[in-house]
Order: structure tokens, then sequence, then C-alpha cells
């Protein structure tokens, strides 16, 4: 009687144990046709980045396309390599958050001629470095240095689909940035925990070129400034219910400063929307003028977040990689 009640009570378990080793091989196995999460190095310097071959790109493709979840990393992706995956290979991959690669193929031309009529389409923006400028007190005095940090937020900071005219001023090659997403609401950690939240942006970059030129080649440097709006708008309420066109004038939790003496909160109390001024150099690394393409290496410095005019913002220096398209306009 013992052994049949022991075999009744283990039968369960061992119809569980059964279950789950049909189920278990399933969770393991990658979903077909997922792409490998991209991997970037974090480190960019404004030298020349090594070129990928067309035979590397092709054998990339053919492993994402045919094998598919088997390859343990794939990119960076050229625009045809990208225009051929599908929404479901691109999910959850961070594929989508990267630049586009100029495609390398033997005896191509690397010079894009700019006469005319023409703008840059497709501006691609992407950082692989965040760091805080920071002042430091040493025995020789107060030195700057550049402290590096983590992203926080999810991977939606690259700025692409940017557009803009491709003039000649004076000599010298002049990018005028018109339109695209040209934002993203970004926040970095610093080592010691503190967060610095801050709008990556390029808006109304006018970027020129270091010397009178009417080409696009490897070599090429642009320099230029554009406006960095506030992280927050005019209808963002602090904890305090306080804001720019909506909200209250002062902290409600204080009364007794209704009538004065409030000095301290001023800048809490004005709200304010800031629009600073930030700077970017580009150096182009490579070119295919069959396919109107360039991209290369990027340094930016741009001021971080005041929360509404409360607080001095801190300076930021991003490093990445950017691509773009010469197209008539």
């Amino acid at each position: 009687a013992k052994d049949s009640v022991a075999s009744q009570i283990l039968s369960p378990v061992a119809m569980l144990a059964s279950a789950l080793s049909l189920v278990t091989p399933s969770l393991v196995t990658p979903a077909p046709g997922r792409v490998a999460p991209m991997q970037r190095s974090a480190d960019v310097s404004m030298a020349a980045k090594d070129s990928v071959t067309a035979g590397q790109v092709a054998g990339m493709a053919a492993a994402v396309l045919a094998v598919g979840v088997q390859s343990a990393s794939a990119g960076p992706f050229t625009r045809t390599d990208i225009a051929s995956l599908t929404y479901q290979q691109i999910k959850g991959t961070g594929l989508a958050n990267t630049c586009p690669v100029v495609e390398q193929v033997d005896g191509m031309k690397t010079e894009i001629k700019v006469g005319g009529n023409y703008k840059i389409d497709e501006f691609c923006l992407e950082p692989t470095s965040f760091q805080v400028l920071e002042e430091k007190l040493t025995k020789s005095g107060v030195v700057t240095e550049a402290v590096d940090t983590k992203v926080t937020t999810r991977q939606t900071y690259v700025l692409t689909g940017m557009e803009g005219d491709l003039v000649q001023k004076d000599g010298k090659l002049t990018f005028l940035e018109k339109d695209g997403i040209d934002y993203a609401p970004t926040t970095v950690q610093l080592p010691g925990g503190e967060r610095v939240p801050f709008l990556f942006t390029v808006k109304n970059l006018v970027a020129q070129s270091d010397g009178a030129t009417s080409s696009i080649s490897p070599g090429l440097k642009m320099s230029g400034g554009f406006n960095v709006p506030s992280y927050r708008t005019g209808l963002f309420l602090d904890p305090k219910g306080r804001g720019t066109t909506t909200g209250y004038d002062q902290a409600v939790a204080l009364p007794a400063l209704q009538a004065g003496g409030d000095e301290s909160l001023f800048k809490e109390n004005n709200k304010k929307f800031d629009v600073g001024r930030g700077s970017i150099e580009l150096k182009v690394t490579s070119v295919n003028a069959e396919l109107g393409e360039f991209g290369g290496v990027f340094v930016q410095k741009q001021p971080s977040d005041t929360d509404l005019g409360s607080k001095v913002p801190k300076e930021l220096l991003l490093k990445g990689q950017f691509f773009g398209t010469v197209v008539p306009n």
C-alpha cells in the first residue's frame, strides 16, 4: 500500500520533469531570424577607421540572412544590408540605434564633387563615448579632465534621418542642418552615482570645412556650432507643481514665503527655457562616390540640462561615428 501511495505522489513529479525536458530546449534556443546584438567600440579617436572589405560585408550579410541567429556578432552594416533585413530581424538587436557604414567596393572613387544645388541626406550621428568635463584641484592648480560615464537611458540616443543644404560660402563647403530626428533626451551616470541628463542634439547646425574645397574626400574636416534647447519643455512641472507656462509660481508647501523672503528659491521658482550652444568637429574617413556615401568620426561638446534654469549646466564631451549621403537638392 505504501508503494502504491508513493508511486501516486511521484508520478506527477516525473510527469513535470518530463514536460520540462521537452520545453527547456525551446527556451534556450534563439528565435529564428534574430540578429545578434551590435558590438561597438567605446573608444573613438580622430583617426582613420578600419575599413571593412566587400568580402567581409557580404559574408556578414549572408551569415545574418542564411544562418540567422547562429552568428555571435553582427555588424556594422551598410545601407544595403539594413534594407535587406526585416523588422523581426532588427527588433531587439540594437541595430536601429546605429549608423550605417560606407559600402566598400574595390576600385571605387573616393571623392564626391559638389557643385550646384546639393544637400546632405540621411545624416546620422552615433555617439560611442560619453564623458563629462569636470574641474579637479591638483598641486599644479585647477585642471579640467574628462570623466567616463555610463548611459542609463534606453538605446534611443542616435540622431538619424537629418538633412540640410550643402552649399559653398567663401569657397568653403557649408552644411546647414534643417530637419530630421535631430535631438534625443539622454542621461548618463558618473562614477559617484550622480546622473547628468542632457539633450543630445545638433539643431540648426552650421558646419564649414577647414579650408576652401568643392569636394568631399577622406581627410576632410568640418566644424561648426549648433543650438542646444532645454531638456525640459514648457509644460513640465517639477515636484512642487511649478512650471514655465503652467503650474504654480512658487512652492505651495511654503505659504509663509508668499509675502517675501523666497530669494534663496528664486532659481527654482523662476523657471525659464534655456537655449545653450554646442560645437562639433567632423572628420571624413571613408567615401563612396558612386553611391554618394561618406562617413567618419566626430567629437562634440555641449552643455547638460539646467533643470529650467535652477542648476548650473555641466559640459559634456561626446565622441562617435557619423554617416551621410550627398544627393541633388
